[in-house]
């Protein structure tokens, strides 16, 4: 590879000027050289095509997706001399953040409740321990819907849940009243949970005590203490 080929390769990432003085080349012979090979040697269709193609989807498109987009108009091209046109122009697809949404938010000024299940045998009978968790579901067209459910440990099925487009405290505590009225469990019930603010809310503390229920939460930062919950919603 020349000095000019592999100035013309990088310049989309350097400056030119600066290439040129690294390698000891004059810019004014540079750009004469790429004006002659220009001239000499037009650019293919399907290579023009391709650069079109990644500035008209905002540089994000990857060679998967610009084969698909060439192919479609006729361009006979793979993904290798896709990349290599890319690479000539020094052009590379950039990769947009992906969003996950944050479902525990804990205060550490808030006193959690102790974990309840360390240690503690597997219920034999249902309604003896709830473990409830909060997940993120997709929505058609953006965004996202909240979903609070609550699980009975030893039948593994869901006694309660509520979904919102946010957060709120009584989200949780709405899909546990749910569940209390319509099971029913005696009293001495473990109502297990991560520490998030939903859980160590004022309202959601009054209804466990309301319908006798005892709280347990998981150990800070222990995701583990409350995988039973975490791994059915999920």
């Amino acid at each position: 590879m020349s000095a000019y080929e592999h100035i013309a390769q990088r310049a989309g990432q350097v400056p030119v000027r600066q290439l040129c003085q690294v390698l000891r080349v004059a810019p004014s012979a540079y750009y004469a050289w790429r004006r002659q090979r220009c001239q000499a040697v037009p650019e293919p269709a399907w290579q023009v095509a391709v650069r079109e193609a990644f500035a008209y989807h905002s540089q994000r498109y990857g060679t998967r997706r610009l084969r698909a987009e060439v192919q479609a108009q006729g361009h006979a091209v793979g993904r290798w001399r896709i990349r290599r046109v890319l690479q000539a122009h020094g052009l590379r697809a950039q990769q947009p953040r992906s969003f996950v949404p944050r479902t525990t938010d804990s205060d550490p000024a808030v006193r959690a409740a102790p974990n309840r299940l360390l240690g503690q045998p597997a219920p034999t009978a249902p309604n003896r321990v709830w473990v409830g968790d909060i997940t993120y579901l997709p929505r058609q067209g953006g965004g996202w819907l909240y979903l609070a459910v609550w699980l009975d440990r030893c039948s593994r099925k869901i006694v309660g849940w509520d979904v919102r487009e946010t957060m709120p405290e009584d989200l949780v505590s709405e899909a546990l009243r749910r569940a209390l009225v319509v099971r029913r469990p005696p009293a001495g019930l473990v109502v297990h949970s991560d520490q998030g603010s939903q859980y160590t809310a004022t309202r959601f503390k009054d209804l466990l005590a309301r319908h006798g229920a005892v709280q347990s939460m998981s150990r800070r930062g222990n995701c583990y203490d409350n995988a039973h919950a975490e791994s059915e919603v999920v």
